[in-house]
């Protein structure tokens, strides 16, 4: 197949979150059938609810710079597929995509399992698969949703990280922070080295019950001469210099837990300083100023309130905003949407997408569609600010529309 038949199979197979099937037996069978390429190279596994894509970007970041060949597997993308399989901080090409996702498709037809793989375990199969043929030093492998059962779950990593743990997906991982830190702890190994980053007392403690390895606390290192603004900090930790170029108080943990990590596996956290990690707090456009970000839970939309009134507070604020109709709508809407002068709602082309309609909002402009939103942002002022978040798919088509 074609990369661009290859993408219409996987969305054939349905959303990644409405049709998992977590479970280890089918992702396991494939990739012995393929060869077993998950053996490969060395693993560092990143789980938890916020930030482990950041804090997976930033230890990637770290280990390039410090020299290593590097893989970098993430999800979910924001506008082309290819953007989950990095190497060398490189998406994958079109080419690479689509040989992949043949061989994957083909030894999935013919090695007996109960149903073809589903778009996340096709995915994580390719992933293994291309990052084994480019004979990497080091993948950084993200947990597609919560862990103990996910499919990047079958690496025995040389380093296992946990960012912070919340509330998202409780119909999969249960209604509490325990249980939910629980599926996350899944990804611990006997005898396998983690790092911990700060965490609610509940889910702490399931954690250090969990631990099957020695563990690095974060809280035990102690962010000191923290200087913050708009567009990233900088502090230290310990004796060494961290200089974090993604925006938010919150990324001071994540570059704290990836800073951490770097030093367990013997590299220098120099590398952060180089990460870019679209969709999160990512300014495109400067009058008005427009930042995207993949708020999509309530810690994150927490976090997002707190950047804006911390560096725009008394701005003219528009707010675009789409959302998928499985998340926590109203405690998000009610964060957030006070802060806003003026409100644009919108779908992004996702049948999980909430009507605009049925977001709860006062006055808003109702559109149907992101491209119609941004043209909506022709009565914004030079001076405004904009942002446009409540999703990773909104942003992910705001993208593509706005940064050439």
């Amino acid at each position: 197949m074609n990369y661009d038949e290859s993408v219409r199979y996987l969305y054939s197979l349905g959303n990644e979150i409405q049709t998992a099937k977590l479970g280890l037996e089918r992702i396991t069978k494939l990739l012995e059938a393929l060869g077993s390429p998950h053996r490969g190279p060395r693993f560092i596994h990143i789980a938890g609810t916020n930030g482990k894509g950041s804090t997976a970007a930033m230890i990637e970041n770290g280990l390039r710079a410090a020299g290593q060949r590097t893989g970098l597997y993430t999800s979910p993308h924001l506008v082309q597929p290819t953007e989950r399989i990095r190497i060398h901080g490189e998406p994958v090409s079109q080419e690479q995509f689509a040989a992949a996702f043949t061989a994957v498709h083909e030894t999935a037809q013919s090695c007996g399992l109960d149903m073809h793989p589903t778009y996340f375990e096709s995915v994580t199969a390719m992933a293994f698969l291309l990052f084994n043929q480019a004979q990497l030093d080091w993948v950084v492998l993200e947990v597609g949703l919560g862990g103990r059962l996910d499919a990047t779950n079958v690496v025995t990593p040389q380093l296992c990280v946990i960012t912070p743990i919340d509330y998202d997906h409780q119909a999969f991982l249960g209604d509490s922070l325990a249980s939910i830190a629980g599926e996350k702890a899944g990804i611990l190994k006997p005898g396998v080295p983690a790092v911990f980053a700060h965490q609610h007392p509940e889910a702490a403690a399931i954690l250090q019950r969990a631990a099957a390895g020695p563990v690095l606390f974060a809280d035990q290192w102690t962010v000191e001469d923290l200087s913050i603004d708009a567009r990233g900090s900088r502090f230290r930790l310990r004796d060494l210099p961290v200089n974090c170029p993604l925006a938010g108080a919150h990324q001071v943990e994540n570059a704290r837990t990836a800073a951490i990590a770097l030093h367990e596996l013997g590299f220098p956290p120099d590398g952060i300083a180089q990460t870019l990690w679209p969709g999160r707090l990512e300014r495109v456009s400067e009058h008005p100023e427009i930042i995207l970000d993949g708020a999509h839970n309530p810690a994150g939309t927490q976090a997002l309130v707190h950047y804006i009134r911390r560096f725009y507070s008394g701005r003219n604020l528009w707010l675009v905003y789409g959302v998928m109709r499985d998340k926590a709508v109203d405690e998000m809407t009610s964060l957030l949407f006070p802060l806003a002068g003026r409100i644009i709602l919108t779908a992004p082309d996702n049948s999980r997408a909430l009507p605009p309609e049925q977001i709860p909002a006062d006055d808003p402009i109702i559109t149907h569609s992101v491209a119609e939103a941004l043209q909506s942002l022709r009565r914004a002022a030079p001076d405004d600010v904009v942002f446009i978040t409540g999703s990773l798919f909104v942003v992910g088509e705001a993208r593509h529309l706005l940064v050439q």
